[in-house]
């Protein structure tokens, strides 16, 4: 019995990115980099499209690399790791605020991180379940939320990166996967 969740070619199933944590993260953290920016900066600061840019690129380059998943395992790892790279920009953003304007950064073991915590443990958390701390009238509560959601992401992106790394080493690239597509065919015509 053939199975149906498998492509019958050598390009496997891709994209799906919507159903990743790492991208439904990053959508949280791209809409409350929006908020945070246009609440605490003045109109024309230059930081403001900085910080948006590394947002959107966070969450851009994983929409990207599910999607060159199909023929690139390189791309999608290299795609990946931008993500990354972007949010890891945007982190220290959002620590230049707080340190610049004299506020506080949550310690590990401080009540507001374990709170945090447990809303990162809601299953299919969304902007909504975030906004009471995205959207506080405090600053620095706003902003260590943020930070909060870009260290859960960049450490879930790490750890996409593994799996990626994983699977390109057990599974092979396109070229591979060609390769063993035309053998299989032409060992079929014998």
């Amino acid at each position: 019995m053939e199975n149906k969740n498998k492509p019958k070619g050598f390009i496997p199933v891709h994209g799906g990115y919507r159903n990743l944590i790492t991208y439904q993260k990053s959508e949280i953290i791209y809409d409350g980099t929006v908020y945070f920016t246009e609440k605490y900066f003045k109109k024309y600061d230059r930081t403001i499209d900085q910080m948006v840019q590394a947002a959107r690129s966070g969450k851009q380059n994983i929409a990207e690399a599910s999607m060159a998943s199909a023929t690139s395992k390189e791309t999608e790892i290299k795609l990946t790791n931008v993500a990354r790279a972007s949010l890891e920009e945007l982190l220290i953003d959002y620590e230049d605020y707080l340190r610049t304007k004299k506020l506080m950064m949550w310690e590990i073991d401080s009540k507001l991180t374990a709170r945090f915590r447990e809303l990162n443990k809601i299953p299919d958390a969304n902007y909504e379940i975030f906004r009471k701390a995205i959207e506080n009238a405090n600053p620095e509560i706003s902003a260590n939320s943020m930070i909060g959601l870009i260290k859960v992401t960049t450490y879930l992106l790490s750890k996409q990166l593994k799996a990626l790394e994983i699977a390109f080493i057990n599974e092979g690239g396109l070229k591979e996967r060609m390769l063993k597509a035309r053998i299989n065919q032409k060992n079929k015509g014998i």
